[in-house]
């Protein structure tokens, strides 16, 4: 009788999905005991949580900077002492939070990493030669972490072409002297349909230390908000994975298609005993911004303005940070704009009120954000996949360098600056997404950042069709060079051309730099 109640209570469920979903009911539940469920297994020690991890361990870190990281797990790999880590995480944290724990302990030997963010420890082992920095595109290590899992053992993407990705030689150690030990190998090249792509491997690690929102008994996982990011696919493609989450429940509190990791993909499950989950950027809008701040610099406003001019109802947009984040507060109230964040959302509102911060929900700059009704989350590998194939219209991004004919440069200064690639050499690959850059004119030294080549490593090759500063409106012709479309009415044609690296074309139609009327 008890199994023709189950059968029957199953199929209600199957033939009611469009309503809200019953639980099972609670005779019917299973009490599985909390120290072991199948291969599953429970702990409430987080330090023996990371058993097994050894000196020279690969160990993958979820979390997108400091949001849904599993820090209980990371303060155990510290209390456990384990030398020579290599860690794949997205990014590396602060000075004195996430993995920068674990680099002030000097635990760790190599980093493979998208973005170093603000860390300036990291900076300053990896340019002291202290510690090997492994640099990949965003996209790349959320689709060579995703290949891992699925046993692919490698793949062929355009992100990073024309590059130091592709070409070799990015600096991956130095020696204490500042000599270059080790580089980064070139890629093989394929053509596939007239674009050229890069082949890179998987990655597989011994452990993934993940961070989830709720747990059940059997070890099914469900994140929160944009918390999911890295820890999906990196929880598929471990040895052993370690769930950390902040609340465990019974068998059939989730409706079975709720479920974001299934159990076979977890081998242990531990409740945090305490969550700081620390804000990397608190950002609210009913803070004003500080007199002086760049956010009130009239240059900055100028570029906002007439950025903003680029939205069209209905686009599907991803904005970098900085100036292109802040353009969104003109968009139009008659127009919708699905902002999409590369750490998993779609459909990114203003940010918060201070009463509506949530730890769990941030952008791609680490900031606090809101999601408009209809938005979404999901993994980073899903993210990345919605860029490269072409389903973005727009992304708007600054850059260090632009080239005349439209190469990129946005990641680093040898050998003293290093910020990473980001998100920013995925966001450029497709052919079907329109590349708007915003940047001032010149550099703080008065050096024009537009010119006949670029001198710094390239984000992207012929990829920039617009060029947007406090001076004018460029557009790119990939072959024939820049075209001067718009001229700000404080500035001259010959301060231009002065202030220009290289030469441009001036459209026979040149109209004064627009701004947008009205802010949303």
């Amino acid at each position: 009788m008890a199994a023709l109640r189950l059968l029957a209570w199953a199929f209600s469920r199957r033939v009611s999905a469009h309503r809200p979903q019953p639980t099972l009911p609670h005779h019917l539940i299973r009490h599985y005991p909390t120290t072991r469920c199948g291969k599953v297994k429970f702990y409430t020690d987080p330090v023996k949580a990371v058993e097994g991890i050894k000196d020279g361990a690969s160990v993958m870190l979820g979390g997108f900077g400091l949001c849904g990281i599993p820090e209980n797990l990371i303060g155990a790999l510290k209390t456990k002492g384990v030398k020579d880590l290599k860690i794949i995480s997205s990014n590396v944290g602060v000075d004195d939070f996430g993995l920068g724990i674990l680099l002030a302990s000097k635990q760790v030997r190599r980093v493979v990493c998208s973005y170093l963010g603000e860390n300036k420890l990291c900076e300053q082992l990896y340019l002291a030669g202290k510690l090997e920095l492994e640099m990949t595109p965003q996209g790349t290590l959320a689709e060579r972490i995703r290949a891992g899992g699925t046993g692919v053992p490698a793949f062929y993407t355009p992100t990073g072409y024309g590059t130091q990705v592709q070409e070799g030689g990015v600096p991956i150690r130095y020696s204490p002297e500042g000599h270059l030990i080790t580089l980064s190998q070139p890629r093989e090249v394929r053509e596939f349909e007239g674009q050229h792509h890069l082949l890179e491997r998987a990655i597989r690690a011994d452990f993934a230390l993940i961070k989830g929102w709720k747990a059940d008994r059997s070890g099914n996982v469900i994140f929160r908000g944009s918390a999911r990011n890295f820890n999906v696919p990196m929880c598929k493609a471990a040895d052993i994975s370690v769930v950390e989450v902040e609340e465990i429940v019974d068998v059939g509190t989730f409706a079975p298609e709720d479920i974001h990791i299934p159990n076979i993909y977890v081998k242990r499950v531990i409740k945090g005993p305490r969550f700081e989950k620390r804000i990397e950027r608190l950002t609210t809008r009913d803070s004003p911004p500080a007199p002086g701040s760049k956010d009130q610099d009239p240059k900055r406003t100028r570029i906002i303005k007439r950025a903003a001019l680029e939205f069209k109802d209905g686009m599907y947009a991803n904005l970098g940070i900085g100036i292109p984040v802040l353009a969104s507060n003109y968009i139009s109230p008659k127009m919708t704009v699905y902002l999409h964040s590369e750490n998993g959302i779609l459909g990114l509102g203003p940010f918060p009120l201070k009463k509506e911060v949530d730890p769990d929900i941030i952008n791609a700059g680490k900031q606090t954000v809101t999601v408009i009704p209809g938005g979404c989350f999901f993994a980073s590998d899903d993210s990345f996949a919605m860029i490269r194939g072409g389903h973005i219209q727009l992304t708007m991004l600054g850059a260090m360098q632009v080239s005349k004919y439209g190469d990129l440069a946005n990641w680093m200064v040898p050998g003293k600056k290093v910020k990473g690639m980001g998100g920013a050499m995925d966001l450029v690959s497709s052919k079907k997404t329109k590349v708007v850059v915003t940047m001032e004119h010149c550099t703080k030294t008065k050096q024009p950042k537009i010119l006949e080549k670029c001198t710094m490593p390239l984000t992207g090759k012929s990829c920039v069709d617009l060029i947007i500063t406090e001076k004018a409106v460029f557009e790119v012709d990939r072959s024939k060079g820049l075209k001067l479309v718009e001229l700000w009415e404080g500035s001259s044609l010959d301060e231009v051309k002065a202030t220009t690296g290289c030469s441009f074309k001036v459209c026979p139609n040149l109209k004064p730099m627009q701004q947008i009327k009205s802010d949303a």
